[in-house]
């Protein structure tokens, strides 16, 4: 084993509830450890969430954008254009920072499933993440993670639901969920 550091890709997938937040977890901890976040939230947009809130006490050193209207239509339903345009968005934020140098993390949340709604290529985001600078981490949330990006990461973890209070009833919880 090498004692090499580097910047890792890692992804948080699975039908399983915790993606998001185990990023946020994760970038807490590079946060405390004197890292730059940046958490651009592609899909997130049209609910205010609590950890909106919570990451400004962190002043710039993790930056949290909404970068979508919320609920996408899919399941045989037409993809509005306009959110295809916000996903282009996005992901042009999101290849420039990547790039950029200028954040030590950046955690792409619920890329995998604008991914698997077709609403980006797979390639290109393989692309930019070979591009990456050494040291930056890259962390990609949502169900559905493209085989070409589980091949590339370092780490993949997926999550599985057991039980879910939803099934007995109990609607999202304050704190919780949001």
């Amino acid at each position: 084993m090498t004692d090499a550091r580097r910047g890792l890709i890692l992804i948080n997938t699975g039908p399983g509830k915790g993606k998001t937040t185990a990023a946020m977890g994760t970038a807490l901890r590079a946060v405390g450890n004197g890292m730059r976040v940046l958490m651009l939230q592609f899909l997130k947009g049209s609910w205010h969430y609590g950890e909106l809130d919570a990451v400004e006490a962190f002043g710039g050193k993790w930056v949290m954008k909404q970068m979508g209207r919320g609920f996408v239509k899919i399941g045989g339903a037409e993809t509005d254009p306009e959110d295809i345009r916000m996903v282009e968005a996005a992901w042009d934020e999101a290849r420039q920072a990547i790039l950029s140098g200028d954040w030590d993390m950046i955690v792409l949340d619920e890329i995998n499933y604008a991914i698997s709604y077709n609403m980006l290529d797979p390639t290109r985001v393989v692309e930019t993440l070979r591009q990456k600078p050494e040291m930056v981490h890259v962390i990609l949330t949502g169900r559905n993670a493209h085989p070409s990006l589980v091949e590339i990461a370092d780490t993949v973890t997926e999550m599985r639901e057991v039980k879910h209070a939803y099934q007995k009833g109990i609607l999202a919880q304050r704190g919780i969920e949001y």
